[in-house]
């Protein structure tokens, strides 16, 4: 990005997302923001903004914006505007998608599908191993997994699609140069070094706070043409990307493993989104069928090494998150 004009919108306190990117669409020259008051942007969104301060000054916003664009270089991490072609076009779509993206890696390309695969952070090892299949078999197909870098379900999507010579998507709930949970860092670095790519919607030096996760549960759906719920308690956030999935008319599968686990602690949320009228996804080859992609000729990959590190993989992130 050349100017500092879509970060300084960024700083401006108070604003939702969509209100961020109306501005993005309103403004391209920095000075015409810089004249404006408190006044003049409560006037522009058409509402007050109840956490701006009196002493709002957009002097002090574009010294935020300064700082943050002087941290991203110094950490090799990209900004990606709404306004720019680059922007994940089927993100652009929802309604309120982030104004801008911060990122590490390379961001998917825009013609390959891209499915969601969440759950758990406590998966049962049957589900573990289902989650590591699943992002395999869409990286044989050569479909990116979007996913959370969270323990358990999303770490073996990611894994597995990895696995499959596949770029993959993690979404963090904290800036990228903050990766959480710190136990995921080796997997982020994996993801880089495989030409896949950790994302954000929150400028750098930002830490994991837990209000951050549900909004970044949208862009993880956003990203996607569907969502997988693999396993999912009665409470998880896996829900709340389901719900978002859902809101954005996007497909909406929950996978066998995550109604057929006799442990309602595992399953009772993805029991209920099956009731709901969720697809079951008994295979990867559902989601081929329904996008029309049966004929995608599949990557071979060493299925008998795959099981076995998936499977090893599995087990070790299972135990990990129970100690």
């Amino acid at each position: 990005m050349d100017n500092l004009l879509d970060l300084m919108i960024c700083h401006i306190p108070g604003l939702k997302a969509n209100e961020r990117v109306e501005l993005i669409k309103k403004f391209d020259k920095e000075d015409d923001l810089s004249t404006l008051t408190i006044k003049d942007i409560e006037n522009l969104v058409g509402r007050a903004l109840e956490k701006a301060s009196n002493k709002f000054k957009m002097s002090a916003i574009h010294a935020m914006a300064e700082k943050d664009a002087d941290r991203a270089r110094k950490l090799g991490i990209r900004i990606v505007s709404w306004r720019e072609e680059s922007y994940p076009p089927l993100l652009r779509e929802i309604y309120d998608p982030p104004a801008l993206l911060f990122y590490r890696g390379v961001l998917p390309d825009p013609v390959k599908p891209m499915t969601a695969v969440v759950g758990t952070r406590r998966p049962s090892s049957q589900g573990a191993k289902r989650a590591f299949d699943i992002g395999l078999e869409l990286g044989r197909a050569g479909i990116h997994v979007v996913s959370g870098l969270a323990l358990g379900i999303d770490s073996m999507a990611h894994r597995g699609n990895m696995e499959a010579g596949s770029p993959t998507v993690a979404v963090l709930g904290s800036s990228p140069d903050m990766v959480y949970p710190a136990s995921n860092r080796f997997l982020a670095k994996r993801i880089l070094e495989t030409g896949g790519v950790i994302l954000s919607e929150y400028p750098p030096g930002t830490g994991p706070r837990k209000w951050n996760f549900p909004e970044r549960n949208r862009i993880i759906s956003g990203l996607a043409r569907g969502t997988v719920i693999v396993e999912a308690p009665e409470k998880s956030g896996a829900l709340i990307t389901a719900d978002f999935a859902k809101d954005q008319g996007r497909d909406l599968w929950v996978d066998k493993a995550g109604i057929s686990s006799t442990q309602s602690a595992w399953n009772a949320g993805t029991v209920l989104l099956a009731k709901e009228g969720a697809l079951i996804l008994s295979s990867v080859k559902d989601i081929l069928a329904e996008w029309n992609l049966e004929g995608v000729p599949l990557k071979e990959v060493n299925t008998e090494q795959d099981e076995a590190v998936g499977l090893a993989t599995s087990m070790a992130e299972y135990l990990d998150i129970k100690l």
